[in-house]
């Protein structure tokens, strides 16, 4: 019975201790929850009153500035650089002075979460420079004090110009360090237009593993082609653009021996190719879309074309045409006319020449005068010889030589503005820069050049460039001055010896062949930057 007490008393203790478990748990958790949070003590390097605060002697910004402030103020501190989200947790501040320090350098974001900042200054420090958007977010300022600082105006500073431009807050007058023609100006008066900030370069795309010694790009059925000339390996290689993987890859080829040149001629929507061979004669080929190959139609004179050394294609009052220079002691430099059917002998320009190249180009006599259809000839035996187009007898004339240009191995042409250039390639002496004066050409500008025998022009969108080829050192890119109606060092590549280089257009996209007689063929892109990004 005793037992049986005992144990009844027990179970019934069981809930009372439960109960009071309970409202023990119960009492300590509403005796957490009473407790605030205690309120960050002011920074010893600061001095902090209910809604202000100043930093001096400080070595970074603390991170424990009272929520509260509305006001804060830095002042001979010996921090240099501040960093993201300095400001962090101070939603209320209004007045932000950073003043008569060192600061060298100032983070995109160090002001982000500032929404109340009405007043910021950053003056008398040692500032060249502020990252782009800094002041983005801050919506609620009104007034920026910026003096004091040595700035310096270039790209890097374009966007302050702009937003000082169209932004509602009052902003000091701030004057330019450098560069020299800023110095001393207000930026405040300075406009986007003072600054050129578009830069452009070649970037290394692709490497073909063959050598080559000419490249021609050209349209056929709605899309664009390359086709690389293979001395070596006597091949003619296309590539189209692999719209994948983004690169250039093989299409077809047309093979033969010692191939110098293959150029393409597109008439009435029919692809024919020129391929100039050193041996074994040179051809045409037609692309027969049916068989989905290269067929060949038509073999040229061997007689006249015993050397051949570049060809170049042009149109005339609607007639097709394409010219063979020869570079042989016996042959001759050929112009080819379309019938209908096929390539005939049109005019040969003189014999025994030794032609290395020929150029297509129409110049004008007067501004007012039309230009005319002419062929400048390049040889190693007499300076270059200018022929022009004589509509009464449907016959290139002979009319002038380049004066006191012995020894040219191109002549290669461009145009600006309406004025036409040309681009004379030496391999000893200096290579020049030219310019049609009505009837003649006159010098320019002189290149030192050193084994070179490519000094081509080339036009990428607004951008006129001429690259000058070297076998025994690094090939110079040059960028048309516009005020200086000059070429100025832009670039160098390292291509091993050589030939051609050719712009090829594709979806927007520019890129660079470069022909290499002794490496690879190189592709580069064409890249624009622009610094104030």
């Amino acid at each position: 019975m005793e037992s049986e007490r005992s144990q009844r008393m027990g179970n019934a203790c069981i809930p009372l201790k439960r109960i009071a478990y309970c409202l023990c748990l119960l009492s300590a958790l509403l005796l957490t929850e009473g407790k605030k949070p205690a309120k960050p003590k002011c920074p010893a390097v600061c001095t902090c009153t209910k809604d202000n605060a100043l930093c001096e002697n400080a070595r970074s910004i603390p991170r424990t500035v009272p929520p509260d402030v509305i006001s804060l103020l830095f002042t001979s501190n010996s921090f240099d650089v501040i960093s993201d989200d300095a400001f962090i947790g101070l939603p209320h501040l209004e007045y932000l002075f950073i003043e008569n320090n060192n600061i060298k350098s100032i983070s995109r974001h160090t002001f982000r979460g500032l929404k109340s900042l009405i007043h910021l200054s950053l003056a008398n420090n040692n500032l060249q420079t502020l990252p782009k958007d800094i002041f983005k977010g801050l919506d609620s300022l009104t007034n920026v004090d910026l003096r004091g600082n040595s700035f310096n105006c270039d790209c890097k500073l374009k966007w302050l110009v702009e937003w000082l431009s169209h932004t509602n807050a009052t902003v000091e007058d701030i004057y330019c360090e450098g560069p020299p023609e800023y110095k001393k100006r207000k930026i405040n008066s300075l406009s986007s237009k003072d600054f050129d900030c578009i830069i452009t370069e070649f970037a290394k795309s692709q490497d073909l593993p063959y050598q080559s010694l000419s490249i021609d790009t050209f349209s056929y059925m709605n899309d664009e082609y390359v086709v690389i000339a293979q001395p070596f390996t006597g091949k003619c290689i296309f590539l189209e653009w692999d719209h994948v993987e983004k690169t250039f890859r093989n299409y077809d080829n047309i093979t033969g021996t010692s191939t110098v040149v293959c150029k393409p001629i597109v008439i009435e929507t029919q692809l024919y190719v020129i391929v100039a061979q050193l041996f074994g004669g040179s051809h045409i080929y037609k692309r027969d879309s049916f068989a989905n190959k290269f067929i060949k139609i038509q073999d040229i004179e061997i007689l006249k074309i015993r050397k051949p050394n570049d060809i170049e294609t042009f149109k005339i009052e609607n007639n097709w045409y394409f010219v063979v220079a020869d570079s042989s002691k016996a042959g001759f430099t050929t112009i080819y006319k379309w019938n209908g059917n096929g390539f005939y002998s049109h005019q040969s320009l003189h014999a025994w020449y030794r032609d290395t190249d020929v150029e297509y180009l129409e110049i004008a006599r007067t501004p007012q005068t039309l230009r005319t259809p002419h062929l400048i000839l390049s040889s190693s035996s007499q300076r270059p010889v200018i022929y022009q187009w004589n509509k009464a007898i449907q016959l290139f004339t002979n009319q002038t030589d380049i004066p006191n240009m012995e020894d040219v191995y191109a002549v290669k042409h461009f145009s600006v503005k309406g004025d036409v250039y040309i681009c004379l390639t030496r391999f000893i002496g200096d290579s020049k820069v030219m310019k049609w004066g009505g009837s003649s050409f006159q010098d320019i500008q002189r290149m030192p050049s050193r084994g070179s025998m490519v000094f081509q022009p080339l036009q990428i969108n607004n951008y006129q460039y001429a690259i000058l080829g070297s076998d025994y050192s690094f090939t110079q890119v040059y960028n048309w001055d516009a005020e200086k109606a000059k070429f100025v060092k832009f670039q160098e590549l390292n291509v091993q010896a050589p030939r051609s280089f050719t712009h090829v257009s594709i979806n927007k996209r520019n890129f660079l062949f470069a022909s290499s007689f002794k490496g690879n063929t190189q592709i580069y892109k064409h890249v624009i930057v622009d610094l104030s990004a």
